[in-house]
């Protein structure tokens, strides 16, 4: 079994920044792909970025360029930078893993920025 504990959470004033870590414990070994999701009140839940073999990198065309996702060599740990952040990037952001096809979650972590 496989979990995951999301930390980095926080309120941030527009413009700032805030690095979301995601832990994971278990056995994580092959393919694994890793992506970090949001939901705000009352919207759907988006993927903002994701990462897979090879370190490729996907992102939501609303956070390309600030957003960073990443990764350790281990798989354990994944990350998302996300400067320059907005009012509309409040939400609760997951961390998502994909490990031989099954997909874990994780509780989320609240970001709120405050124009």
């Amino acid at each position: 079994q496989v979990q995951l504990v999301e930390s980095g959470g926080g309120l941030v004033q527009a413009g700032g920044s805030l690095r979301l870590t995601c832990t994971a414990s278990g056995r994580i070994s092959g393919n694994v792909a890793q992506a970090w999701y949001r939901q705000a009140g009352g919207k759907e839940r988006e993927l903002v970025a994701s990462i897979r073999g090879g370190g490729i990198t996907d992102y939501a065309d609303s956070v390309t360029g600030r957003f960073s996702i990443s990764r350790d060599k281990t798989f354990k740990s994944t990350f998302l930078q996300m400067n320059n952040l907005r009012p509309e990037d409040t939400a609760v952001y997951s961390c998502s893993m994909v490990i031989r096809g099954a997909q874990y979650w994780g509780q989320g972590t609240q970001v709120t920025v405050a124009s």
